[in-house]
């Protein structure tokens, strides 16, 4: 057992205790340390992302050890898909809270923000980390409920309206995974996703499996905003002050959706065509509306929510594409590389969603508006905001070299090589509206014509935020480099391993 798993948990669980306390008596300590765990969560994630590799770490809380192979205890686990998020969750968690500290300023209650953060940051982390799904269900409801909170932070009408709309939409998505997983017990006498893989595996009803399914996928495709269950994002990520809408666009609906539907659709239930098939739909669905919602959009934070949209179903196509060829018996190679375009993007998107959402706090936290017809002739007053707001402009866009193009690339690829050309050509199509709205988002905001009187006043934003946007915008041209097989074996390919041999993850935790 590898004793630094619980540390994911344990150690924001316990800086939100510490914020609480001790903040209330030193001033201005919860802005550095919390973004002192975090950095040390960014680099325990890192560590942990090159040792795992092939294997599969288990710690086992209270030393529970299995009866006749049964596991009875809680399960923490770390495969290379874990490795992964957790550090998504960390790096951009460190980023946005460091980019907090000059910007949380204007917002009263700062213990309670950089606790809830902690918060948030060990219920994703949970999630992530956990070996079965009661845990999973725990940790999801302490990152939401944080969330909540945090998207009302502002305490004015529409955050307050936007933090109601997401709790009602969350609470339904609660309510169905509950429900799901009561089903789920009923049936195969066990909570550990391992253990359910194997009862499966020795009777499956279909009909009753397919229930389940839909119910933990509407569940968790709430949590994740994909269409049609898209309704709380835009309202929710535009509310928010900028570093949790980063957070939520940028890690949340990853943590607690993505990565919950792709780890329980490949490692415990059997991969069928009929879900493979509504998975790539709702996908595809997602992808197309949700770039024609955000080409529309004026206000900066919703044009990029709704492209959170969009480029979360490049994600659920390209997985739903990989599904759809093994459900079939077709190669396992074409379905390897649609994988590994998806969980590609999954990463890409963390950072320049990320750092766009840093840049339209930049500018709000600067000249006061989202409304990108109130702006111009920002380049020259805020040459940072301005280099970095493009490099992720052209990444998200999908041009060649950021890292957007190369996983886009990869997933039209894999389209066409498993005959599936409609959805290559809607991919295409999809990136080249996107470049249109950045386009437009990058004219007003920057190198439209503004008034002379105002320039003067209009200045860079302090040296936390500009940190956290240089480092976003580093990682948006470094992440290219996964395409190099050398690179692409140690971070990506591990993942892409567990996800096509479930057996991987189920013989370590149930020893068979």
């Amino acid at each position: 057992m590898n004793p630094l798993l619980p540390l994911f948990v344990v150690t924001p669980l316990a800086g939100a205790f510490l914020i609480m306390i001790i903040g209330r008596f030193i001033k201005e300590f919860n802005k550095y340390f919390a973004s002192l765990i975090l950095l040390f969560l960014a680099c325990l994630s890192l560590y942990f992302l090159f040792i795992t590799g092939e294997n599969v770490s288990v710690y086992k809380v209270g030393g529970w050890e299995p009866i006749d192979k049964i596991p009875i205890g809680i399960y923490i686990v770390m495969d290379g898909f874990t490795a992964i998020v957790v550090c998504i969750i960390n790096i951009v968690g460190f980023l946005s809270a460091f980019y907090s500290i000059s910007y949380m300023k204007r917002y009263t209650a700062e213990n309670y923000y950089y606790a809830l953060f902690c918060l948030m940051i060990a219920g994703m982390n949970g999630v992530v980390i956990s070996g079965d799904l009661f845990n999973i269900f725990v940790f999801l409801e302490i990152s939401v409920i944080s969330a909540y909170a945090l998207v009302a932070f502002g305490v004015e009408k529409n955050e307050l309206e936007a933090s109601f709309k997401y709790q009602v939409l969350g609470g339904i998505a609660s309510f169905l995974i509950l429900f799901g997983i009561g089903f789920i017990y009923w049936k195969a006498k066990t909570l550990n996703i391992a253990d359910i893989k194997e009862a499966f595996s020795t009777g499956y009803d279909r009909t009753y499996f397919l229930f389940v399914q839909i119910l933990i996928l509407s569940g968790f495709g709430l949590k994740a905003a994909i269409m049609p269950f898209h309704a709380w994002l835009p309202d929710a990520h535009s509310s928010a002050p900028s570093p949790i809408s980063a957070m939520l666009s940028g890690v949340l609906i990853k943590a607690v959706g993505i990565y919950v539907i792709i780890r329980l659709f490949f490692n415990m239930f059997p991969i069928s065509g009929g879900m493979s098939i509504l998975i790539t739909t709702l996908g595809t669905l997602s992808m197309v509306t949700g770039v024609f919602l955000a080409i529309g959009q004026w206000d900066i934070k919703r044009l990029l929510a709704y492209h959170s949209i969009s480029q979360m179903g490049y994600v659920v196509l390209s997985v739903g594409i990989g599904m759809m060829i093994i459900s079939k018996g077709g190669s396992k190679e074409i379905a390897a590389l649609a994988i590994t375009g998806g969980i590609f993007h999954l990463i890409n998107h963390a950072a320049f969603k990320g750092l766009l959402f840093l840049n339209a706090g930049s500018i709000e936290y600067t000249i006061g508006t989202r409304d990108l017809k109130e702006m111009g002739g920002l380049a020259k007053s805020m040459p940072a905001t301005s280099a970095t707001s493009l490099i992720a402009s052209l990444s998200i866009s999908g041009i060649p070299p950021f890292n957007g193009f190369f996983s886009k690339l990869i997933i039209i690829i894999a389209a066409i090589m498993a005959h599936y050309y409609f959805l290559a050509l809607l991919a295409v199509i999809v990136s080249i509206i996107t470049l249109a709205s950045f386009m437009k988002f990058q004219r007003y905001a920057f190198f439209n014509k503004k008034d002379d009187k105002n320039e003067r006043r209009i200045k860079e934003v302090p040296f936390p935020m500009v940190f956290s946007m240089i480092i976003m915008s580093i990682l948006c041209i470094l992440l290219s480099l996964l395409v190099i097989p050398q690179i692409r074996d140690v971070v990506l390919s591990p993942a892409i391993d567990i996800l096509m041999d479930p057996s991987k993850y189920t013989s370590i935790i149930i020893g068979q």
